[in-house]
């Protein structure tokens, strides 16, 4: 495998998608090096933007010819590194992939490009009454394909699933430039594997997404939210269970601790120059942001009413806010989807969404902060608690670049050795990537690993398409 250094191939490849939509200089090669994870960065060789799957065929065919590494980007949101160039080679931006094709109300399906952003798309569905609940926090950059590639969920997936949960079928340009569809725009289908969830989550290693049929379902008209102080981050992952055991289906539940909900409102007050009042007296440690959705108001507050009986049985530090008018709920969910940039705007971060069965969260938490007192760092936690699906942003502070790489990893793996040991593996939504991939093993065994590695061989006989990922 090589990097393109054949000035013959290079003009090929530029001919391809026209001089214009060709980038080979470092300034405009820059942010294509790196995404949010950690301060990683690798150069490619080339940027590409093609702008049909014809064009993306051609690429493929030619660096697969000529052993040249691929790798597929999207919105460049992730966190695992995901869709870096380690190899570098070629880049190919999904950014002109940007079109929704079209929104069938009668059959609830929507034909979109992988480039299409994530909330592009939900206000579009919305503006005709449908409904798409996958929600990662980054949704106003994130593209709707890096969401397949990592099978992102956000605060929606404890009631209404992930995005695997939404695809119907999809176009794929093979790592040979063969272009298939994986499937068909059917609510059933049993005939023969299913190429479709195969390709949901496999972080672009097995093929390029050029199309989506996504499913759809009515907007909720109605949302009921509330905010519950807790004594102890402890005490707030007990409640979780106890309230999806009283017989309650929340649309959202996220927990917060308070250093994650003190780092919030300074960067929302310092970058965006507003302010998110939420009172923190000291027993207050941790927080659930808790929502309920529907059509039928008294339902949701009967719901409502339920939860306030469940946390009576809980440590709670104060009232649980009913919040009343919508400024007040985006209010809440403003400082919900605002603590990643938060966090990484006070440290550099190792950022890891591990998963649990949720009623294993409570000892999970108490584990991490051992882990960061016995290895010196500190942590902010805080996620989609409601599905076990728990976000750790290890913070690097004032801790060496030699600690902070080799102590601090040590640290994490006894993390996820925890987790798996609680019947959980090493991620929900951000993929395995580069940062997670010495991982692996331990979460996966020789056995499946090798399953693994078989099916991208498959594909990708010559390991061209994001190489060095997850494996």
């Amino acid at each position: 495998m090589d990097t393109v250094t054949n000035q013959s191939i290079f003009e090929e490849l530029v001919s391809i998608v026209g001089s214009k939509n060709a980038f080979l200089q470092d300034e405009d090669k820059y942010k294509y090096s790196h995404d949010h994870t950690e301060d990683y960065s690798f150069m490619p060789d080339v940027v590409l933007k093609p702008s049909t799957p014809e064009e993306i065929s051609a690429i493929m065919k030619k660096c697969n010819e000529h052993l040249i590494p691929v790798t597929p980007r999207g919105g460049g949101t992730g966190l695992s590194g995901g869709a870096l160039p380690t190899k570098k080679g070629v880049v190919i931006s999904m950014e002109k992939f940007n079109n929704i094709l079209s929104i069938d109300e009668l059959n609830l399906q929507a034909t979109v490009e992988p480039g299409v952003i994530t909330e592009v798309f939900q206000n579009a569905v919305k503006e005709k009454g449908l409904f798409y609940p996958p929600d990662p926090s980054s949704k106003g950059t994130c593209f709707l394909g890096g969401n397949l590639a990592e099978n992102a969920g956000g605060p929606k997936a404890v009631k209404y699933g992930v995005t695997r949960d939404y695809v119907l079928n999809m176009e794929v340009v093979l790592p040979n430039g063969e272009i298939i569809w994986t499937a068909a725009n059917v609510l059933k289908n049993s005939t023969g594997y299913n190429l479709t969830q195969l390709m949901c989550g496999s972080e672009g290693t097995l093929g390029i997404i050029t199309k989506i049929v996504f499913k759809l379902r009515p907007f909720p008209r109605k949302d009921v939210t509330l905010l519950a102080p807790f004594t102890s981050n402890e005490e707030a992952c007990r409640a979780i269970a106890a309230i999806f055991k009283a017989g309650v289906a929340p649309s959202g539940m996220e927990f917060m601790e308070r250093d994650a909900i003190v780092k919030t409102q300074a960067y929302i007050q310092n970058e965006m120059g507003e302010t998110v009042s939420v009172d923190l007296p000291e027993e207050v440690k941790a927080h659930l942001l808790i929502e309920l959705d529907g059509n039928d108001e008294e339902v949701m507050m009967n719901e409502a009413e339920i939860i306030l009986n469940v946390l009576e049985d809980f440590d709670t530090a104060g009232e649980v806010l009913f919040a009343d008018t919508q400024a007040q709920k985006d209010e809440l969910w403003k400082l919900r989807r605002n603590v990643s940039p938060a966090v990484n705007a006070y440290s550099l971060t190792k950022a890891e969404d591990v998963v649990v069965p949720r009623g294993n969260l409570p000892a999970l938490i108490v584990f991490i902060k051992e882990v960061g007192e016995k290895y010196g760092f500190n942590s902010v936690c805080y996620g989609h608690a409601g599905d076990g699906n728990l976000h750790i942003n290890i913070m690097k502070e004032n801790l060496s670049d030699e600690y902070w790489n080799k102590e601090v990893n040590e640290g994490i793996g006894e993390i996820f050795e925890e987790v798996v040991r609680l019947g959980g593996t090493l991620s929900g939504e951000h993929g395995i990537g580069i940062a997670k991939r010495p991982y692996m093993q331990m979460a996966m065994g020789d056995v499946k690993l090798g399953l693994m590695r078989g099916i991208k061989k498959v594909f990708d006989p010559n390991n061209i398409l994001n190489p060095e990922k997850i494996f």
